[in-house]
């Protein structure tokens, strides 16, 4: 055992160092968000989704220098990166739209003009939707209409419709009655 330690002695500090920094990188980043999310009056489940996005990309940047650590050919890494992402690239064009919806849920997080509470309108001509808005989630809207009915509303449409804000903070409003 102490051969293995005395033979890989600075792949193993290297290695460590790495993971030390990308876990401070991971920690500053999520922090971040979630003092982002509390100015701008978001849930902290949206805060904690966005840190879960950023803790998988750290990962995989960590793979990806572990594998040059290790000493890995430049050549059999690109090889495998591009044959991961040539699969998942295919696997995702299928599933496009649940892509959109979550890119559209980091882009609501970060500069979204209304939160939950808001009575938003949606200028929709197929749909026309005016409502409080529940909870932003990943993939949707959750928004309560006045007769009560729920409508889900995907995060990539609302980005793509003009919305006009009816009432700030109606849902506060409506229960402190």
């Amino acid at each position: 055992m102490t051969k293995f330690f005395e033979a890989y002695q600075s792949e193993i500090i290297y290695s460590v160092v790495v993971l030390i920094v990308l876990f401070i990188i991971r920690t500053i980043i999520v922090l971040s968000v979630k003092r982002i999310g509390k100015r701008s009056g978001t849930t902290e489940a949206r805060a904690n989704l966005i840190g879960r996005y950023a803790t998988v990309t750290l990962v995989l940047i960590a793979l990806l220098i572990e594998a040059f650590i290790l000493g890995f050919d430049t050549r059999d890494i690109t090889l495998v990166f591009s044959s991961v992402f040539a699969v998942i690239g295919i696997g995702l064009f299928a599933i496009w739209s649940i892509l959109s919806n979550i890119t559209s849920g980091v882009i609501m997080f970060f500069s979204f003009p209304y939160k939950v509470g808001d009575k938003i309108k949606i200028h929709d001509k197929d749909y026309p939707v005016e409502a409080i808005i529940e909870d932003i989630r990943a993939f949707q809207l959750i928004l309560r209409e006045d007769n009560g009915d729920l409508v889900t509303y995907p995060n990539n449409l609302i980005l793509q419709k003009a919305v006009t804000l009816v009432k700030k903070d109606a849902l506060s409003k409506s229960t402190s009655k």
